[in-house]
């Protein structure tokens, strides 16, 4: 592939990247995204034959970025203790979530879907299980709990809440702006709860 085609991919990938965080998957056309990327609707479907290969992409980019440039240093920074690396992912998935709302049913789906292959393009095994906050959680604890159980009930507390926004929204009467200061609360209290289960 020519220097020019790369650069048109790229154009594209970044215009759809932002219109699907504006818009969501749902709202977007690719007619929009070849707007925002100064390019015509033929050249689009030349590259991304549909919106929805288009939304993978662009979506386990986000997700690989995240896990591997975040998660990785988090986790693999020696001068942070346990409660900080987990207010530390804690926060930067809250962020990553409330800027791509349709993260979670993306990756809900290739879990139902693709989980081998998720878990591969990711590389999130080495990712977790050969990390330095692996190993503090199997020896700094005073309960003998499991490390998997611990990065688990951080992953979940952090993410259902974006999983099931429009029930929760719908349920709770809340607006986008009470479920946004929901999240926000709830980043400041998982740390708290993840300590209490690990000083039990």
């Amino acid at each position: 592939m020519s220097k020019k085609d790369t650069n048109t991919e790229d154009k594209i990938l970044k215009a759809a990247n932002k219109v699907f965080t504006q818009k969501g998957f749902a709202a977007t056309r690719t007619r929009d995204i070849a707007a925002e990327a100064g390019i015509n609707l033929a050249l689009l479907n030349y590259y991304f034959r549909s919106k929805k290969k288009l939304f993978d992409i662009v979506m386990l980019e986000n997700l690989k970025k995240f896990l591997v440039v975040n998660l990785k240093d988090i986790f693999n920074n020696e001068k942070l203790s346990i409660n900080q690396k987990v207010q530390e992912v804690v926060s930067k998935y809250t962020i990553l979530l409330k800027s791509n709302p349709d993260l979670p049913i993306f990756i809900l789906n290739e879990i139902k879907n693709n989980p081998q292959q998720l878990a591969q393009n990711l590389g999130a095994r080495e990712i977790i299980f050969q990390s330095h906050f692996f190993k503090q959680l199997q020896s700094q604890t005073t309960v003998k709990i499991s490390p998997k159980q611990v990065i688990i009930n951080i992953l979940g507390l952090t993410l259902f809440p974006f999983i099931a926004k429009p029930l929760i929204k719908n349920i709770m009467d809340m607006d986008s702006e009470d479920f946004d200061d929901f999240v926000d609360e709830r980043n400041h209290l998982i740390p708290i709860w993840i300590d209490a289960i690990l000083k039990e």
